[in-house]
């Protein structure tokens, strides 16, 4: 059974992390509150710090708005390590709630939410790295980002 670490699971995967975002409101990027990290909701930062900007059903494509998921999802594990100093720190994803920006007649909202589910679980591992989730649909985000999503996360003790 391989038994390599979240870090070490992320190394292999070969992707970047964007730089970790600063808050655009009153509120903090993540919050400890004993064995448990809140995540805010975090938008698709790049590498070079830009956000990705459209709407699925609009001017993104199905598989466009589950690749800015999965930037989503590199933007939260980002977070977690300017915060936590480590993915290692992480026991397991608890929950995930991706809200999609996209047309009235869009109906795909878990699948795009996959792209982020789907990397946690290669972080993580299936057991682990696979918690409760929601996925939904919104008629506007925050600077037209496609995809916004907020996470909650158990510790290691």
């Amino acid at each position: 059974m391989d038994k390599r670490t979240p870090e070490e699971n992320f190394a292999a995967l070969n992707l970047a992390l964007p730089p970790a975002p600063s808050p655009l409101g009153v509120y903090k990027p993540g919050l400890q509150m004993g064995e448990l990290y809140y995540v805010s909701g975090h938008g698709p930062v790049q590498t070079n710090g830009q956000l990705i900007i459209g709407r699925i059903g609009d001017t993104f494509t199905m598989e466009e708005g589950k690749q800015a998921a999965q930037q989503v999802g590199l933007t939260i594990l980002a977070t977690l390590k300017a915060q936590l100093g480590s993915l290692d720190r992480v026991k397991r994803v608890v929950k995930v709630l991706g809200m999609v920006n996209c047309t009235s007649d869009f109906e795909r909202h878990p699948y795009i939410i996959n792209g982020c589910s789907e990397l946690f679980a290669q972080v993580w591992g299936e057991e682990m790295g696979i918690g409760v989730r929601s996925a939904v649909g919104m008629g506007t985000l925050p600077d037209n980002i496609p995809v916004e999503i907020e996470a909650l996360f158990e510790l290691h003790q």
